[in-house]
């Protein structure tokens, strides 16, 4: 779950990581109330989880509580790389002399921690990486050790601080990485950290990725999630406690093992190509266990998509036969009644499937279509799709 900026800034000051004081707007006038609480000149940031907020026009400087509210008006609505603004931010200002740049995430293809920090920030970090790699320090964390001041410390000089800075800037990489295991995150990330001309090290905008597998430690997340903004098939799915993920066509896909079912997008992708183009329309792996209930479930979820014109169901039958799959099918279409409007195709295979594919042959239900194989499957499921 990636957090919002006015998010990551609470967290980070729970944690004693120094940040600018923020207030958040949900309207211009709030925005002005906000500046006149906070004095001198603020800043007003869209609140969107997506960069470029700056060069499209999400982030503007008020020297006055009118000027905020003008800069408040502009933001508000804004589309930002589809992302409509819908909250800001009023910052505190700051009088920067200096811009440096400092994250720690989890390293999935090296499975370790990482820290990459650089002397120079206020950039994308992703083009001073390809540009001047140099002046990235990537430095593995051990996860045992952890960041240290000590460690801290190494980090900074690896990073190019002169060494009137390093002693600055290393108890803030501690504190942040206090919140990096404290919370359970992925990422935690700030660009912006600045010195100011007073001297002091503040962190000026943060991003936060919290592992939604740690939840059950930290009931205060749920908290954090945007309801209002997620789709809501997938809320729906999550709900039912199914790996589901929204894809942008026309075939929904339900398997069983995230390997079969991302085996099976790319052979639906490819029977498309036949078939005018259509797409897979979802991710959607219900598991080892194949029960009319989580069979229901499923099928509830991708028909509810308006964009879905065909379901190709492609299970393995494992620990849960296929006798057991094709009862769960039968059932979930008699309980889904009505709502069950849209052809399925059915490839079985493994244990029992010669009994599996005799209950949906004998269930003959108008809407489902027994395929032999995979690649049948597919393209039958693409072609019901275009018609």
């Amino acid at each position: 779950m990636d957090l919002y900026e006015y998010q990551a800034r609470d967290l980070f000051e729970s944690y004693g990581v120094p940040v600018l004081a923020g207030i958040i707007a949900d309207t211009p006038a709030e925005a002005r109330a906000a500046a006149e609480k906070l004095g001198g000149v603020v800043v007003v940031k869209a609140q969107v989880k997506v960069g470029g907020r700056g060069k499209a026009g999400g982030v503007k400087v008020a020297k006055t509580p009118e000027e905020a509210e003008e800069a408040a008006k502009a933001i508000l609505g804004l589309d930002i790389k589809g992302h409509v603004v819908k909250r800001v931010m009023v910052a505190a200002g700051a009088r920067i002399a200096e811009e440096f740049y400092f994250s720690v995430l989890l390293d999935r293809a090296n499975r370790s921690y990482l820290s990459l920090t650089s002397y120079e920030g206020g950039m994308e970090i992703e083009q001073l990486a390809v540009e001047r790699p140099e002046a990235l320090a990537r430095i593995e964390v051990n996860p045992i050790k952890g960041i240290d001041l000590a460690e801290a410390k190494k980090i900074a000089v690896a990073a190019k601080f002169p060494a009137e800075l390093v002693d600055k800037v290393a108890p803030v990489f501690v504190k942040l990485y206090e919140v990096y295991t404290g919370e359970d995150a992925t990422l935690v990330e700030v660009n912006p950290l600045v010195l100011t001309e007073e001297g002091d090290i503040i962190a000026l905008d943060g991003k936060v990725s919290l592992d939604e597998n740690a939840e059950f430690r930290h009931e205060n997340h749920a908290a954090l999630e945007d309801k209002a903004a997620a789709d809501p098939l997938e809320a729906k799915a999550k709900a039912a406690d199914l790996n589901y993920v929204k894809l942008d066509g026309e075939v929904g896909i339900i398997g069983n093992g995230a390997g079969l079912v991302m085996s099976t997008l790319d052979v639906v992708a490819y029977a498309g190509e036949n078939h005018g183009g259509v797409k897979p329309a979802n991710f959607l792996d219900i598991g080892g266990g194949a029960s009319a209930e989580v069979m229901a479930a499923g099928l509830d979820v991708i028909l509810g998509d308006a964009q879905v014109r065909s379901v190709f169901v492609n299970v393995f039958g494992g620990i849960t036969a296929c006798d057991a799959v094709a009862n769960g099918i039968v059932q979930a279409l008699a309980t889904l009644g009505s709502a069950a409007n849209k052809p399925l195709v059915v490839r079985l295979d493994g244990n029992n499937v010669d009994e599996g594919r005799r209950i949906l042959a004998e269930a003959n239900h108008p809407l489902v279509t027994l395929a032999d194989s995979m690649d049948d499957g597919a393209d039958k499921a693409a072609e019901l799709a275009a018609r």
